[in-house]
């Protein structure tokens, strides 16, 4: 059983806990910390699109459609499916000669409440765009259109589409990835279930890119100067992927993934982390990665700070009173 990460306390006692696990591995593939079963395999599910994106690059697609940094970390959204996300979406189908329907991902309403709300008071119809992996599949589209795909099926297993980011992680960290188990993603394009030490490793050859190819050093730094100046874009407002990279800049990058996934890029100190916990709670996750990233010492007091309501949030009730909190477990941060 994986150990407790997190707990969550009504008044002085704890009510829930969280398990899980998590892997920090340096660019040569060691673990340099772990907790609990870093070698099952599971899905990264939106965690891993810092990595789909490296293809938009190297292929030259970005290059030949003029994408500027904005649009690139747009690439690697699960953002909001606010208006800014969903215009960025529409104007850069629009560039590629393609249309909101040509999307995969389907539409889907915003997840914030207001949001949601303010679209159907409006009584605007929800599109693709909406969708907060949209950014994703319009990078995906982009370079079936420069490579003169069929984009039809783009969202395919077989299709050359996602096979060109599966031979990526396969180049980065030495694994058959047609051996992995696999299924589709909530987007629709396919998810494959890799270990925790190897997501771990694969983010931390994008801290480290020593040993790579000239082309791919390029192509991932590309991606993380984008993501770095354009956080907004990669997630939105109340989110932790953009208040973190908000305060840190490129020092510590971050992307979730549904059913509690998190994984970092430490650039400084060349190092990979990814954190699964077992219950799906994004709730967890996040508490968790605050834990880590403390434990690593990447993060100064002033950041901490700023970063409390996602690392050490109240639990309110509805009266608008906080009633406890959640914190990572102690363990975590000493053992």
């Amino acid at each position: 059983m994986n150990p407790v990460l997190v707990n969550a306390w009504r008044g002085n006692a704890v009510e829930s806990q969280h398990r899980g696990a998590v892997a920090v591995v340096d660019f040569q593939g060691n673990v340099v910390y772990a907790a609990g079963d870093i070698g099952r395999p599971a899905f990264p599910r939106s965690s891993i699109k810092f990595l789909q994106a490296i293809p938009l690059v190297e292929s030259g697609a970005a290059d030949f459609y003029k994408l500027n940094e904005e649009r690139l970390s747009f690439a690697c959204a699960s953002h909001n499916g606010e208006d800014i996300h969903v215009d960025a979406a529409s104007a850069w189908l629009a560039d590629i000669n393609c249309g909101d329907d040509d999307l995969a991902c389907g539409a889907e309403y915003p997840t914030e409440p207001d949001l949601r709300d303010a679209l159907v008071s409006a009584g605007r119809p929800i599109q693709h765009a909406h969708h907060n992996c949209s950014g994703k599949h319009t990078g995906l589209l982009t370079i079936c259109r420069y490579l003169d795909d069929d984009i039809t099926d783009y969202h395919l297993y077989d299709h050359p589409a996602q096979q060109r980011w599966m031979t990526v992680i396969k180049e980065l960290i030495g694994i058959d990835t047609a051996q992995l188990p696999w299924g589709y993603d909530g987007c629709g394009i396919p998810t494959l279930a890799l270990s925790l030490q190897q997501m771990a490793h694969a983010f931390a050859r994008f801290a480290n890119p020593t040993g790579l190819s000239e082309s791919r050093a390029e192509a991932m730094d590309r991606i993380a100067t984008a993501v770095a100046k354009h956080p907004y874009m990669i997630a939105g407002k109340n989110r932790l992927c953009t208040a973190l990279i908000s305060v840190t800049g490129k020092d510590v990058l971050v992307k979730t993934g549904a059913e509690g996934y998190f994984c970092a890029v430490i650039p400084g100190a060349g190092l990979g982390v990814a954190i699964k916990i077992d219950d799906g709670a994004r709730r967890g996750s996040e508490v968790a990665l605050g834990g880590v990233l403390s434990r690593l010492g990447v993060l100064n007091a002033e950041q901490q700070e700023a970063l409390s309501p996602y690392f050490t949030p109240d639990i309110l009730n509805s009266r608008g009173e906080t009633v406890g909190r959640l914190e990572v477990h102690p363990s975590l941060l000493s053992s």
